[in-house]
């Protein structure tokens, strides 16, 4: 269960409060994996965010007993200071994951990362960074994937297995996507959620959803 109570966001202007949510409520479908739909501007980024816990809305609030990612392949949560194992260990821990050694050489390979594993962060690339965040990810069974243009990350190689990593998850963990490749969404997801003028509508048919967002 996601829940969605009274929730409001915005974010301060020189013209007054710019309201991306004011008191929305809603409940995402279980048993669904699920596209959010929106035109540019909409809020699908910032509530992506809200449900990750790493932004905070308001007001209201977000309810759930299920186990969240963060949005695969956005670094967040990766210091620059500390090595790329270091890094796996502290998101590790976080998450509560049981077997560190096993966790670390698990996202190491998956990575692809090498030697410059123990090497720190800020010695990376934006898409070396892009590769550990995404292997920490994946390497964790959440029960929900937040999933934000993910199959972006890397070279034409890493796009693949990292897709076929998340079409894997797909299968046992809810999805909630964000892409604007609509044959990416078809790929992944059954349903979809259309955020429109601060509202959530959910559609149990992908191709109705895609329809209407279409004509926004």
């Amino acid at each position: 269960m996601i829940k969605l109570t009274n929730l409001t966001k915005y974010y301060p202007s020189d013209l007054g409060d710019q309201y991306i949510f004011k008191n929305l409520n809603f409940q995402f479908p279980k048993g669904h994996n699920v596209a959010l739909l929106g035109s540019n501007g909409a809020g699908k980024s910032t509530l992506f965010r809200i449900l990750a816990g790493s932004e905070y809305p308001n007001s209201g609030k977000v309810e759930s007993d299920k186990a969240i990612s963060w949005p695969v392949a956005l670094a967040t949560g990766i210091h620059p200071q500390m090595t790329g194992r270091e890094n796996t260990r502290f998101i590790g821990r976080v998450n509560g994951v049981a077997d560190l050694k096993e966790f670390e050489e698990k996202v190491k390979a998956f990575a692809e990362l090498g030697i410059k594993y123990d090497l720190p962060v800020n010695t990376y690339s934006s898409g070396m960074r892009a590769r550990l965040a995404f292997g920490c990810c994946i390497a964790i069974d959440f029960d929900v994937y937040l999933i934000d243009e993910a199959t972006s990350v890397g070279d034409q190689s890493f796009r693949k297995k990292a897709k076929q990593a998340l079409l894997e998850k797909a299968e046992t963990a809810q999805v909630i996507m964000v892409s604007h490749e609509l044959d990416e969404i078809r790929e992944f997801c059954d349903s979809a959620v259309l955020l429109h003028k601060g509202e959530l509508e959910f559609f149990s048919d992908l191709e109705q959803a895609i329809t209407k967002y279409k004509t926004l």
